[in-house]
């Protein structure tokens, strides 16, 4: 079996990486930060704030709800604070079968 380059993950992300991610300004990834308790990104000495693996998970799944399935900051947080786990799991699906369908997009393509 053919050696395989796993993908390396950085432990920390800036929150500038953060937006370019989720294609949203800064500006809104601040905003979320406040109005949403499950965000709690870390703060260095200069106080830039770093994005866990977990928040940007967190991040994903805030903006899918809201850009996505059109929300409102009121109903997401309704929904995070509910069942929450219920969520995750459906935010998962969702975004493995995006990945499925670009995948399938891209063999198409490619034939």
């Amino acid at each position: 079996m053919p050696y395989k380059e796993r993908k390396v993950e950085k432990l920390y992300y800036s929150i500038g990486e953060v937006s370019e991610m989720l294609e949203v300004p800064v500006s809104t990834v601040r905003y979320w930060e406040n109005e949403f308790d499950i965000l709690k990104p870390m703060k260095n000495k200069k106080g830039n704030r770093m994005f866990t693996a977990s928040d940007i998970k967190n991040l994903k799944m805030i903006h899918h709800l809201l850009k996505v399935e059109g929300m409102t900051l009121q109903g997401v947080k309704r929904k995070l604070g509910g069942k929450r786990e219920e969520t995750e799991s459906s935010y998962e699906i969702t975004e493995s079968l995006m990945r499925i369908r670009d995948l399938l997009t891209e063999l198409k393509n490619n034939m």
